[in-house]
């Protein structure tokens, strides 16, 4: 990471995991966002794409912030693909409170999936809201 990039995150808002960040956890930048491995992965290469201004929500960001968040996907998927040939993703963020957002600094989740990490993968984020998911089932189901 370079150090404009470096500068832009450092003094963000205070007390907020993205806005300093750890060198080591930096996996990929770009003027104005980073992707970072995520320091509680869910899966291995678990990883976050974050804008590098201090932002909440999707709809705060620029067009440009947008476009390196969505560059940053690609990207931090090429190297997870390198690094540990998963079988496939779920990429996607919590927008808000009600949401499930619990940092208030937009990011996006990049996950990597691997054949049975879980028993039934169907419906894969619409499990947030379990009672609508398996709209495959039957009612006796």
């Amino acid at each position: 990471m370079s150090e404009d990039h470096a500068s832009y995150l450092i003094g963000g808002a205070e007390g907020c995991p993205f806005c300093d960040v750890a060198r080591d956890l930096v996996a990929w930048s770009a003027p104005r966002a980073i992707a970072l491995w995520d320091k509680f992965p869910v899966s291995l290469g678990h990883a976050l794409i974050v804008p590098s201004r201090h932002v909440e929500s999707w709809a705060d960001l620029t067009a440009d912030e947008k476009g390196d968040i969505t560059a940053g996907i690609d990207q931090v998927r090429a190297l997870i693909d390198e690094r540990y040939q998963p079988h496939a993703y779920n990429v996607g963020y919590n927008d808000g409170d009600a949401a499930g957002q619990t940092i208030k600094h937009f990011h996006v989740h990049v996950i990597p999936r691997y054949q049975g990490d879980v028993p039934d993968p169907r419906g894969g984020v619409r499990w947030v809201l379990p009672d609508r998911a398996a709209y495959w089932r039957t009612p006796d189901e």
